[in-house]
């Protein structure tokens, strides 16, 4: 695959999806790139917003297994796993896998369950395996968790520890579209029954296994200059002194931010990287990262007001 045909794929599932979900362009493109560089995305944003409905629809346009759990305060983590039960027909245990077992899998409402039913992703987000009773059972290259939150209503949550946070690539903020694009739902959904499920549509699947594989290679391929990695480096370095950050950025951080910049320099069409890229992700790849401090929370600054001063703050290459 080229970066051409790499950027035809691309533009054949924004269509796709776009059939479905209107005026969320800009989360289907930090999507594709989170797909592409092998990271997770947490989706937060209130009810209404289709978040899941993106994920579904996502799911459907790309011809991989999709599983999706719905997180709730009595959820068990070997209702995510699975579990080993007793065959009394063999006399032996055999297990029984559980939704993780999948290439996509949407974690709904991911801070409603108990943080000991999150910390069960921990494992299978980082190495993309899961242990089982002391065994190990992988779950494939292709493993790939769409989480969503709602920030409104925060009874009975439980927020995403920092480990579990530092494993989503993205945090990404899914706000309701704009006047046009809302106008052109309604018009659509005025032509189908009342009660169809929009989430059924059926979607052209546009990114089979292999491409998908041939597409992170190309991204592979793609290697960054020393003046950007510098810029990526000195960047999160910056957010470890800022006096409005109480804790910054790892070293993780910044190694994911340099793989997101080689996913969008490709789906771009380049094979470079141009500082532009780190100043366009540099927000949904940090803000779930970082701890502001009592003077910005005073102040009611917010993670994406002080990365954006750091940003204007330090000199771009050139």
């Amino acid at each position: 695959m080229d970066l051409s045909e790499f950027q035809q794929t691309a533009d054949a599932i924004r269509d796709e999806v776009g059939r479905v979900v209107q005026g969320q362009r800009e989360v289907v493109d930090f999507l594709l790139t989170s797909i592409f560089a092998r990271g997770h995305c947490l989706l937060e944003g209130p009810p209404g917003t289709a978040k899941t409905l993106l994920a579904r629809c996502l799911a459907q346009v790309i011809s991989l297994d999709f599983g999706r759990v719905q997180f709730t305060p009595d959820l068990m983590p070997g209702d995510v796993l699975g579990v080993n039960l007793y065959d009394f027909q063999s006399g032996s245990f055999r297990l029984t896998k559980g939704p993780v077992f999948t290439d996509i899998l949407l974690a709904d409402e991911i801070n409603r369950a108990p943080p000991k039913t999150q910390s069960a992703l921990l494992q299978a987000m980082n190495e993309r395996e899961v242990t089982i009773d002391g065994t190990n059972y992988p779950l494939g290259g292709e493993f790939f968790v769409i989480a969503t939150q709602n920030p409104i209503e925060q009874h009975g949550t439980y927020p995403l520890p920092e480990a579990q946070l530092d494993r989503f690539l993205f945090k990404l903020l899914v706000d309701f579209p704009d006047r046009e694009a809302e106008i052109s739902i309604l018009a659509r959904n005025a032509t189908l029954p009342v009660e169809t499920d929009k989430g059924r549509t059926d979607l052209r699947q546009v990114l089979t296994r292999e491409t998908l594989q041939a597409g992170r290679a190309l991204v592979d391929s793609i290697r960054l200059d020393e003046t950007i990695l510098t810029y990526i480096v000195d960047l999160v370095r910056a957010t470890r002194s800022d006096a409005e950050i109480l804790h910054g950025a790892s070293t993780r951080a910044a190694d994911a931010l340099a793989g997101a910049v080689r996913a969008r320099a490709a789906l771009d069409g380049r094979d470079y990287a141009i500082p532009d890229d780190v100043q366009a992700l540099i927000t949904p790849v940090l803000r779930h990262r970082i701890v502001l401090g009592p003077t910005a929370e005073i102040e009611g600054r917010s993670p994406d007001d002080v990365l954006a001063t750091i940003v204007n703050r330090l000199d771009a290459p050139r």
